[in-house]
Order: C-alpha cells, then sequence, then structure tokens
C-alpha cells in the first residue's frame, strides 16, 4: 500500500492495522511528520488525521491481556480508535509531531 505524499512529508512510521469502528477494517497505519492516514484494505475506509486536528492520544487494551489500542482524540470530538503493534512507541511518535 502506497500513499501520495505531500511536500516535505516524510513517513516515520508504517505498520499493518486495524480500524476499529464497531466492526474491524484491516489495512496500514502510516505516520508522518504531518498527519496520520490510515489506508484501508476497503476504499471507503480511509482516514486521514492531521496533526493540529489531534488533541489527545489514549492507549487502550482491546483484550484483557492485549496492550495494542490506540485511540485518536481528534479536537471535534471524533475518536478514532486502532488496535498496533508496538502501540506504546506509536503514541510517543504521534505526540511528538
Amino acid at each position: 500500500m502506497k500513499i501520495d505524499l505531500k511536500p516535505n512529508e516524510m513517513v516515520v512510521k508504517a505498520s499493518n492495522s486495524t480500524y476499529l469502528n464497531g466492526s474491524k477494517i484491516n489495512g496500514k497505519l502510516i505516520l508522518t511528520n504531518q498527519r496520520i492516514y490510515f489506508k484501508a484494505e476497503e476504499e471507503n475506509y480511509n482516514q486521514e488525521i492531521i496533526s493540529a486536528d489531534i488533541q489527545e492520544v489514549i492507549p487502550f487494551k482491546t483484550g484483557f491481556f492485549s496492550d495494542n489500542g490506540l485511540n485518536i482524540v481528534k479536537k471535534d470530538g471524533k475518536e478514532l480508535n486502532f488496535k498496533v503493534k508496538d502501540r506504546d512507541t506509536w503514541c510517543k511518535l504521534v505526540n511528538q509531531m
């Protein structure tokens, strides 16, 4: 999966992910120095989050022993939940944007 990068945009981290919105949508979560992009296997579920729109990043458990949930709260109140590997690194990198 590939996304079109904007001028001066660089990929910081990318990994397989699942978008959790009531149903599970598999895809790839891509963090750049300007935004977070979820490239879904199904086109209708692609998500783009500009760094200025992010209010908070909250880690959560997706299961009893699964510390792999990443909740991104946007300034408009919308919450996007993703299942990712190495969640703590994702939280740290998003907070550094």
